[in-house]
């Protein structure tokens, strides 16, 4: 199956340019969520060069953002770049846990692979046992609970384009997938 991150642009665009005045843009040297201002009548999500995984992370992340956050540069997020202490990585996983489970979700309706993320390559060793667990925790509580709103819109349309006719079951979701 081709997965073309244009393709994620033009659903997004369905499912989101008139209800939240927001657009998927492809191409950024780093991932940016940039509110609407002077010049600019749309928010935008900027997504890494033409990844498809950075997309949906990106989308993960403005679907996590509340309206507030949504007024704010990257959501108002706290980020420390790779090279990270230990608390630091602690930190970043407590606020990826939500946006990481709902990107497995996503991948999983696009029928794309998905790994979890721990972004720091160079620093301080963690354990990441705890965080993945976390994320699939997550990731089946949406699905037996109620994905929310906006990012169940975007699950659906993935499906649909992706695997239609299916849908996504907690049992799916589990730490030997990751």
């Amino acid at each position: 199956m081709k997965h073309d991150c244009q393709d994620l642009v033009r659903l997004f665009a369905d499912c989101f340019a008139d209800s939240h005045n927001t657009r998927l843009i492809a191409g950024a040297a780093e991932p940016e969520y940039l509110p609407a201002g002077p010049g600019e009548p749309m928010h935008r999500i900027l997504f890494t060069r033409d990844y498809f995984r950075s997309a949906l992370h990106e989308i993960a992340h403005w679907c996590v953002a509340g309206e507030a956050r949504r007024q704010l540069p990257d959501f108002g997020y706290w980020y420390a770049p790779d090279g990270r202490s230990a608390a630091q990585q602690h930190a970043f996983e407590a606020v990826e846990i939500k946006p990481q489970a709902l990107e497995w979700l996503f991948c999983e309706a696009a029928g794309h692979p998905f790994r979890v993320s721990l972004d720091n390559l160079s620093g301080e060793p963690t354990d990441a046992l705890p965080f993945k667990q976390n994320v699939v925790e997550q990731a089946r509580r949406y699905l037996v609970e109620g994905i929310p709103a906006r990012p169940a819109r975007f699950v659906q349309a993935l499906l649909d384009y992706y695997r239609p006719g299916q849908s996504l079951a907690a049992d799916e979701f589990s730490l030997e997938r990751l």
